[in-house]
């Protein structure tokens, strides 16, 4: 090894090998060095200096901002390392509510965890946190500035990753805090209720809003027949919290568990998938037949994305997909075939996604004042359900999902992750339907958590141009193309980076679990054995039924722009 290749680091040689800086190196090296404001997908910010390391010169340097150095000696663990890091500790917990045993983030709070790590066992300054400010204006989330360290991770993504602005840094020194414009309410902010800031949030001062008390009312009520329905993701996500690897498909004992909760009737979200699928590759054959193509045809499964169109581009409203979310799909569905039961009826929705519950409130998806679906609750909250219901989710024998509706295909269970809504309408444009064809889909540039990708496939006679972006930043960047002149025809848009995988509701995670999450529900599509929404049989009978004269009215939404923040 030659010597302008390498660094020390504790004394070991470490090869330098395109890292940013040496955070990236000292991780590479197998040393874990703490950080409050450190995410590699967002700017370097530098504010908790707990990365600090200690260079030969005997100065400090902060390790996320410090680009590596051929010949660099530097050491991560020192006696005055360790006493930094403790006082800096001790300054946040001095400043910081300390009832860790109510918070919503017990047991997944970074403060917690280094506070035990370096082994904190008393605070020697007073507690000079104030009296706790809620803020549960939103549908979504919940902010207590209570629990802020400051970091700015919230900050950073709301805006980086994000382009909302719904939130920044105000004031300064002492009184800084994290705020909206005029400390108004987060519901009177631009935020699309994405979560994405309580994702990375590292203390609970942004979690997700609960509703699990909502659920188990409405389980404890006699006379009322309650169903749920499942996300693609949640499957592939709530197995690391509950005793299986990462990735893994649970959906069979989630089933399970959600019966032993008491639900009436358990159904997948991939079914209304299958009814979007159908619906919206409809919608687009239908503006290439008309040469209606001067704009794209945008998706509609998700919510934040179509809360941001709405007030950030109100002008393109008419050219978001007239289809419904694929669970506000199989909600209509199933609303509309339980009118026959006497027993009053609510409807649970378990997602990935902050921002269904929003979608959730919206007066367009309400039948006579009743919303469609009555409470959504996110991964979290199911995880947190089931422990506190006693049930041994890893003892559990996998059950398949309710009739009428237990029939999904694989072109369904893809919509959580970025790229499978556009996959799974490939699947039904294309006149090949061999496994051959199939199989090729994957390999069209369709596939990947990056955050955009772009595709060209062949339909019919004509070429179409395909852009999938998850960030909602990635989206205003591919608008502002295509309103410079740029050609697409179908934009599939999703606010979570990476996709549902990645949703705010989901367990905190890393960018290689979310990859795990996406495989995971490619491994589920491959042991489907209808892999096309056209080809299920539940399909045919829906459109022969139920559906029959009523598309339109149960499966179609009409948004409107709206500049208007959240109520």
């Amino acid at each position: 090894m030659k010597t302008n290749d390498y660094m020390l680091i504790d004394g070991m040689p470490v090869e330098i090998n395109g890292e940013k800086n040496l955070l990236e190196l000292i991780r590479k090296a197998g040393i874990k060095l703490p950080t409050f404001c450190y995410h590699s997908e967002l700017s370097i910010y530098g504010a908790c200096r707990m990365c600090m390391v200690e260079n030969q010169w005997g100065g400090l340097d902060a390790a996320c901002s410090t680009p590596p150095k051929a010949g660099m000696e530097i050491r991560t663990n020192t006696g005055r390392l360790r006493k930094y890091r403790k006082m800096i500790l001790e300054l946040l917990l001095a400043n910081h509510c300390r009832d860790c045993t109510t918070c919503n983030n017990n047991g997944n709070c970074k403060l917690q965890d280094l506070a035990i790590t370096f082994n904190i066992e008393g605070v020697r300054f007073p507690n000079t946190a104030a009296e706790p400010k809620i803020d549960d204006s939103s549908s979504c989330i919940t902010r207590d500035q209570n629990k802020c360290i400051l970091c700015g991770d919230c900050v950073r993504m709301c805006n980086e990753i994000q382009n909302v602005g719904a939130i920044d840094f105000a004031h300064r020194g002492s009184k800084m805090t994290i705020s909206t414009a005029f400390d108004k309410p987060i519901a009177s902010s631009p935020c699309v209720g994405c979560g994405q800031c309580a994702a990375v949030c590292p203390t609970g001062a942004i979690v997700v809003k609960n509703d699990k008390n909502k659920v188990w009312k409405a389980l404890d009520e006699a006379n009322t027949k309650v169903t749920v329905q499942i996300a693609p993701a949640v499957r592939v996500a709530i197995g690391k919290e509950l005793g299986h690897s990462n990735g893994e498909n649970t959906i069979g004992k989630i089933v399970a568990a959600l019966r032993r909760m008491g639900f009436d009737e358990v159904y997948d979200t991939s079914t209304g998938a299958d009814l979007t699928v159908l619906e919206e590759s409809n919608e687009l054959m239908k503006r290439l037949e008309a040469g209606n193509t001067t704009m794209p045809l945008f998706t509609s499964c998700c919510p934040a994305w179509v809360n941001y169109c709405e007030k950030n581009y109100p002008e393109l409203i008419t050219d978001v997909s007239t289809c419904r979310s694929p669970m506000q799909m199989l909600a209509s569905v199933v609303k509309e075939q339980g009118k026959t039961s006497k027993r009053n009826h609510i409807h649970v929705a378990v997602m990935p996604c902050t921002a269904k519950k929003y979608e959730a409130s919206r007066d367009e998806f309400k039948a006579e004042g009743i919303p469609n679906v009555d409470y959504v609750i996110t991964t979290q909250e199911l995880i947190q359900m089931i422990k506190e219901s006693g049930v041994i989710f890893a003892d559990l024998e996998p059950e398949a999902v309710d009739m009428p509706f237990g029939t999904m295909t694989g072109a369904g269970m893809i919509f959580g992750v970025t790229g499978g809504v556009t996959e799974a309408v490939l699947r039904r444009l294309s006149s090949d339907k061999s496994s051959t064809s199939l199989k090729s889909l994957a390999y069209q540039g369709v596939r990947g958590m990056e955050g955009v990708k772009e595709t060209t496939v062949v339909f019919g006679e004509k070429e179409l141009r395909i852009a999938i972006v998850s960030g909602l930043k990635n989206a205003t960047d591919l608008i502002e193309r295509i309103k410079a002149g740029e050609h697409f025809d179908f934009v599939e848009v999703m606010a979570c980076p990476g996709g549902c995988v990645s949703g705010a509701g989901q367990p905190f995670s890393s960018r290689e679990d979310k990859e795990k999450r996406g495989k995971g529900l490619y491994s589920a599509d491959k042991l489907a054995t209808i892999k096309r929404s056209e080809e299920s049989p539940l399909m045919m009978s829906l459109y022969n039924g139920l559906l029959k004269g009523r598309v339109h009215e149960l499966l179609h939404v009409h948004y409107h722009a709206n500049t208007k923040e959240e109520k």
